[in-house]
């Protein structure tokens, strides 16, 4: 009877022994869980106003990038009128290889201007300070007044220029070099030297090239070259 409760005693305090071991296992193991938690959060990298906008970054640096790309100055002058109501005062320029001509084409709405922009694309657009719309065309070609009454002459100075009538009159349309006169009368015919003296007219955009390229080989330059060969 002894030896049977003394078994039974023990097997309690085995069980009771068991339920301690098994409790402080699971404690153990939640400890060990909530530590590796821990460590894992810790090692985990924080976000930092650096790190997390990305998508931040690069959409800035896509405004960035779209903002410095150049702007056409036509195409701002061109939206600017278009959303305009009012009339602004226009004039159509045209410079030629000789002269020039201005049109005043009077008070005209975006819309007539607009008009104006595309059946001469090529012009160069502008808006002055007084709010004056500019078209301005380049035309490889003498102006009608060239054509009527250019002459390529000396001036006083010995330079080649191109006069508006007579070089007498001194009307000077442009000058282009400085001449070596001696070396011209000494190696042109002298008829040809005196038309030059008087005025060699030109009519056509050929004969006003033609007379550059004769004469450019009598330019102070060129002629030091051919006289001082190094």
């Amino acid at each position: 009877m002894f030896r049977f409760s003394l078994l039974k005693e023990l097997k309690k305090r085995l069980r009771r022994k068991r339920r301690w071991l098994l409790l402080g296992a699971w404690f153990l193991l939640f400890g060990l869980f909530g530590a590796a938690a821990a460590v894992g959060w810790q090692m985990q990298p924080s976000a930092s106003p650096a790190d997390k906008p990305d998508r931040l970054e690069d959409h800035a640096a896509f405004s960035r990038n779209v903002a410095d790309e150049p702007v056409d100055p036509q195409e701002e002058i061109l939206a600017r009128i278009q959303n305009e109501k009012g009339k602004r005062p226009v004039v159509m320029e045209k410079n030629y290889v000789c002269g020039e001509e201005s049109q005043q084409l009077g008070e005209l709405d975006s819309a007539a201007i607009m008009r104006i922009h595309e059946e001469h694309p090529q012009a160069l657009i502008a808006i002055a300070d007084d709010g004056t719309v500019t078209f301005t065309e380049m035309v490889n070609d003498l102006s009608p007044q060239c054509k009527d009454n250019a002459f390529f002459g000396i001036d006083a100075d010995g330079n080649l220029t191109l006069f508006d009538g007579l070089p007498q009159e001194d009307h000077v349309i442009k000058t282009f070099f400085q001449l070596n006169i001696r070396y011209l009368e000494s190696s042109l015919p002298r008829e040809t030297v005196e038309q030059l003296h008087k005025g060699i007219r030109v009519t056509d955009l050929a004969e006003y090239h033609s007379v550059l390229s004769t004469f450019s080989d009598y330019a102070v330059d060129e002629t030091e070259k051919v006289m001082n060969p190094q």
